[in-house]
């Protein structure tokens, strides 16, 4: 039977998207968004241009930098997002304040019990049962660290702290520090710290930097090999030593931008004795959501769903086509395998490809994993929609197009990031 009454848990891009499109163009008997805090979700924003940022039928629109600075900032983005949510927020198809702590499979098909604290009537614990259930959290909450010696003594004493914490620059004037990694938010925080730190802010890495991650050269900037250790010397000073031996004495303070990994240990499966047990227990290796068929259905139990279960270049028009896909799958109009064994079939398939990929490379990134989709995304996303098309013809021409032309334009959009940067860098320069 396909489901009737759906619970998508969590209120970011994903969340939203799926929201609209399960009650839009799934038309199912009841479906809602719960938000432990507001919508919006998290992330650093300032590196994607508005058509990559887009939901069909929802234009994203033209930032006031615009044509200087085209790259939509934090603020116009939750704006954006807050207006799509606006219609409901008012029709209480949202509740926010609402904090899941599990989401349990029940005996015989009989739905999911979801369990939660509702924080508008003071943290009270209720439950409710729904028929099926989209997670569309799990990145943000779990953060990666790096398995390096010392750092967790580093880190309760709060001198290494994650990106997802960063709040600018401001009461770091001065101070001695070191950024790891060098993707999207490890530059930001670099870029921030320089003008204001102790120079040189020491950067992390362990190759140049993708050109999909564009900054800016700073001689203030120093690039180093990765860190292999940490110790703490005189009045909490940290020292680092480095692979190619080098020591650098005298830090004040470490920034992690290592990234993310989803975690949603809150749902729990029926395991072969009939007993629930978490998801993500034992901890699937390599690390993933498990036993995902097209990223999208749980194999063992397709009404639970995931909705940007993996990483994407453009996560917005992902999600829009994973939530699409999936509304009609629900409603029967898009065929899934029928059997746990047939649905498992992806996820070997994948890990297979991947394995066999990376083996043939040296040093490779740790973003060559199951959990992004890399240059995967474009053959992935086609695959999708060409099922969506097929069963609502009309939707062909809603959602975004994906094509090697597609690719490119989204690719040329990297370069276009760096000429803001220097636009933004000699305009504040003059300003000065």
């Amino acid at each position: 039977m396909n489901p009737k009454r759906i619970l998508v848990v969590g209120g970011g891009p994903a969340g939203l998207v799926s929201l609209r499109n399960l009650t839009d163009r799934g038309q199912f008997e009841r479906v809602e968004l719960v938000e432990r805090d507001d919508v919006g979700g998290s992330g650093l924003v300032g590196n994607v241009l508005p058509e990559f940022l887009s939901f069909s039928h929802f234009p994203f629109p033209e930032p006031l930098s615009t044509p200087h600075q085209p790259f939509p900032t934090l603020v116009e983005t939750y704006d954006y997002l807050r207006a799509f949510a606006d219609p409901y927020l008012k029709s209480g198809h949202i509740r926010l304040n609402t904090e899941i702590t599990s989401v349990d499979e029940l005996a015989n098909g009989a739905g999911w019990k979801v369990s939660f604290n509702d924080w508008n009537a003071g943290g009270k614990a209720r439950q409710e049962t729904w028929d099926a259930i989209v997670v569309a959290v799990g990145w943000h909450d779990n953060l990666v660290w790096p398995e390096t010696e010392g750092l967790e003594e580093l880190k309760a004493r709060n001198l290494a702290i994650h990106a997802k914490w960063w709040r600018g620059a401001k009461g770091y004037e001065g101070k001695r520090a070191l950024v790891i990694g060098n993707a999207n938010s490890s530059n930001d925080i670099a870029a921030q710290l320089a003008p204001v730190a102790q120079d040189p802010v020491y950067r992390n890495i362990r190759r140049p930097s993708f050109p999909r991650f564009p900054n800016l050269p700073d001689e203030r900037i120093k690039d180093v090999a990765p860190v292999v250790k940490y110790a703490l010397g005189q009045d909490d000073k940290v020292i680092a030593t480095l692979k190619d031996g080098t020591i650098i004495f005298d830090i004040d303070i470490v920034f992690i931008g290592t990234g993310y990994a989803p975690y949603p240990k809150f749902v729990h499966l029926l395991n072969e004795n009939k007993e629930l047990q978490s998801l993500m227990t034992p901890p699937p290796t390599p690390h993933r959501i498990p036993s995902l068929h097209r990223y999208i259905l749980n194999a063992h139990n397709p009404r639970l769903a995931f909705v940007c279960s993996a990483l994407s270049y453009t996560a917005f028009t992902i999600g829009d086509l994973q939530s699409t896909w999936l509304a009609l799958a629900w409603r029967g109009e898009i065929a899934y395998p029928q059997t746990a064994a047939e649905r498992l079939v992806f996820e070997r398939d994948r890990l297979e490809a991947i394995a066999e990929w990376v083996a043939a490379l040296d040093n490779p990134s740790s973003l060559f994993v199951y959990g992004v989709l890399g240059a995967y995304e474009e053959e992935y996303a086609i695959g999708l929609k060409e099922d969506v098309v097929r069963a609502r013809p009309e939707l062909g021409d809603v959602l975004p197009e994906w094509s090697e032309a597609r690719t490119k334009h989204r690719e040329a959009m990297y370069a276009v990031r760096f000429k803001s940067l220097e636009w933004t860098r000699d305009h504040n320069e003059v300003e000065r």
